[in-house]
């Protein structure tokens, strides 16, 4: 039996190991991800902006814009009264241009010539009126209604009408030249052309060639008449120059009553020829050799000259321009708008 003294003392408890702390990364990847987010907010933020401020630039071009236009509307419709530069004052010349193609929608259309030509007239200041030609003619239809509102005018008014041509004054408007009472040139200026054209093109030939066919479906045997891809019939040819010659004749009866006994007729005059301004002071077609400024001063007496001629409205111009460039900047707004998108 052993003696509980010479037993060795019991072991101390052990403590129980401690749990392993959890890995902690060593790296976070958050301002990363922040970046991105800041990245993406700051596109969205300037986007917004500069549609912010595009907006604001329109609105100001835009008020900015119609103001312009309200100002240029009132000083147009002030400083742009009756049609001509300036009113008269006293005893003067006045002057009407007839400039570049006579047409309808042309700056020589009957309508702005007869409208210049009433208001010359129905100044009780004005002495006679000149018409200053420089064209190569134009419609038969503009000039003949000017040429019968410049006789109805001279009776109505009992004034004198004077034409003075610079460079041309042929076909249409030698036309008009012939309601004057005299017609004034320089010697090299070109006149006459007292003729009708009626002009085209035909394509039948090239077509064939080409083998090119022309489907023209009318109801009516001449509704296709002077088609340029078609062959043109004797009968619709003849009738053509038939029309022709009748305007022709027409053009001819008008010459010969304002010329009168001072026209030098020859077989050539009626051809279509044109003359310079010698030629045709010895033919008769013109009356003396003059500018504007001499027929104002002798002849007229009224050395003063007013232009009575219309001019384009600077408000209507302006307007137009600024509707156009409204519309173009409509546009690219538009344009703009749907691309965002």
């Amino acid at each position: 039996m052993t003696d509980s003294h010479d037993l060795p003392p019991p072991a101390a408890p052990q403590p129980a190991p401690a749990p392993a702390p959890a890995s902690v990364p060593t790296s976070v990847n958050v301002s990363a991800d922040l970046s991105r987010l800041e990245y993406v907010l700051a596109q969205v933020t300037g986007e917004l902006m500069r549609e912010r401020r595009h907006e604001r630039r329109w609105r100001l071009f835009t008020r900015l814009a119609w103001f312009g236009l309200a100002v240029a509307v009132a000083w147009g419709l002030v400083s742009q009264r009756g049609g001509h530069a300036s009113t008269p004052n006293g005893p003067h010349t006045a002057l009407v241009e007839v400039r570049g193609e006579i047409s309808a929608d042309s700056e020589a259309s009957a309508e702005n010539l007869v409208s210049a030509l009433r208001s010359a007239f129905e100044d009780k200041n004005s002495k006679a009126v000149v018409l200053r030609i420089n064209s190569p003619g134009g419609s038969p239809v503009q000039a003949g209604i000017v040429n019968d509102e410049i006789r109805r005018l001279k009776a109505l008014h009992q004034k004198k009408v004077y034409a003075v041509v610079e460079d041309v004054c042929a076909s249409g408007a030698y036309y008009i030249a012939v309601a004057a009472d005299e017609i004034y040139v320089d010697k090299a200026s070109t006149v006459g052309s007292i003729g009708v054209l009626m002009d085209g093109f035909g394509f039948t030939g090239l077509m064939q060639k080409v083998g090119v066919e022309r489907r023209l479906i009318t109801a009516g045997e001449n509704k296709g008449m002077l088609d340029p891809y078609s062959p043109m019939p004797e009968k619709q040819r003849a009738y053509a120059q038939a029309m022709v010659d009748q305007i022709h004749r027409q053009f001819i009866k008008v010459v010969k009553d304002g010329r009168g006994a001072r026209l030098h007729e020859t077989p050539e005059t009626f051809s279509g020829l044109f003359w310079n301004g010698e030629q045709a002071v010895d033919q008769g077609l013109a009356d003396h050799y003059g500018n504007l400024d001499y027929v104002a001063r002798e002849v007229v007496k009224a050395e003063d000259v007013i232009d009575y001629t219309l001019q384009e409205n600077v408000a209507e111009r302006l307007a137009k321009r600024f509707g156009a460039s409204m519309g173009a900047g409509a546009v690219h707004e538009l344009e703009t708008a749907h691309a965002l998108h």
